[in-house]
């Protein structure tokens, strides 16, 4: 027993500061200067996390002007994360898709109503039953408009609810893509037990509750 405690004080102690460690590298991203990805070819492109990344490509991809969006990893502090090190809940990152879109055909501001209006808005560190940080919600800004926007339609929805909105506000700094098999999984998976019962539910609750003039037509 007295060789046992200082070994596990000393465990403690690394532990401790081990993740002290990882709380001011996460802190670091938080308060980093965001960084501005430029149009290409005429497109924006815009960064979310909101609970598997499945769900949200599908959402964002039945909206008119998204031309393509993409599966993978961003807001957290290790480099090049995978999906089995993003479950494990230490890197920081939350499983989050990339949005190429026409900023002629929709704007910034509505895909942030996409965003909101397609998740449980009170919902901490996760998605129905996609519990963890890896699934927590976060919206990411590249520029202080953008920032300005998030906030005030954050806010005011808070206020017309009366709740909690979980969402996190990210600098936007760099956005890692998912394995091949990740992407559009809902699309190439559609009698897989979670696409049929999980994402393709959540689609159609999206769609129900926004104006079909928003949608695409052809939308799988």
């Amino acid at each position: 027993m007295k060789n046992i405690m200082p070994l596990f004080i000393i465990a403690l102690l690394f532990s401790c500061q081990n993740t002290a460690q990882v709380n001011a590298k996460q802190q670091a991203i938080i308060n980093a200067e965001p960084v501005a990805v430029p149009l290409k070819n005429g497109k924006a492109r815009a960064y979310f996390a909101s609970g598997c990344f499945w769900c949200v490509e599908a959402i964002y991809e039945s909206v008119k002007g998204v031309e393509e969006s993409i599966s993978g990893y961003s807001g957290g502090h290790t480099k090049n994360p995978t999906y089995q090190t993003s479950n494990t809940g230490r890197t920081g990152h939350a499983e989050a898709v990339e949005i190429i879109y026409d900023p002629k055909v929709v704007s910034f501001e509505t895909l942030v109503d996409v965003y909101f209006g397609s998740q449980n808005v009170t919902q901490v560190n996760g998605q129905g039953n996609d519990r963890g940080s890896q699934y927590r919600s976060i919206i990411f800004y590249q520029n202080d408009a953008q920032k300005q926007i998030i906030l005030k339609k954050k806010e005011a929805l808070a206020k017309e609810l009366g709740v909690k909105i979980a969402a996190e506000i990210y600098p936007f700094q760099k956005f890692w893509v998912a394995e091949d098999y990740h992407q559009d999984y809902e699309k190439l998976h559609p009698n897989h037990p979670y696409i049929k019962n999980v994402s393709i539910p959540r689609l159609n609750r999206f769609k129900a509750k926004f104006p079909k003039e928003l949608l695409k037509e052809d939308h799988y």
